[in-house]
């Protein structure tokens, strides 16, 4: 899977095996791409960092200091309104 900036899905055209420098924005829409909704270890699900070594991040889609990031292929997937209501609908039926 292409990896990919979180905010319009443009793909990272970075060298093999790197990953975006702290400083660096997407090409297309100027998003910060070393920032926590690129990262995959971010549950988009929960809003937080699955690391339990990383300090905790105020601003998610701004660049961090993160030694721990690793441009993730799901960037942007938050869950829309309407999934989580139908999950929600499926828990209680049962």
């Amino acid at each position: 899977m292409n990896k990919s900036c979180h905010a319009c899905k443009q793909i990272w055209d970075g060298p093999p095996g790197t990953q975006p420098g702290r400083g660096e924005t997407c090409v297309k829409c100027g998003a910060d791409l070393h920032c926590c909704l690129n990262c995959s270890l971010f549950d988009h699900s929960s809003y937080i960092c699955t690391s339990r070594t990383t300090e905790p991040v105020k601003d998610k889609e701004k660049r961090n200091f993160c030694d721990e990031f690793q441009l993730g292929t799901k960037a942007g997937s938050k869950p829309s309104g309407d999934n989580m209501n139908q999950k929600w609908s499926q828990f209680f039926k049962n």
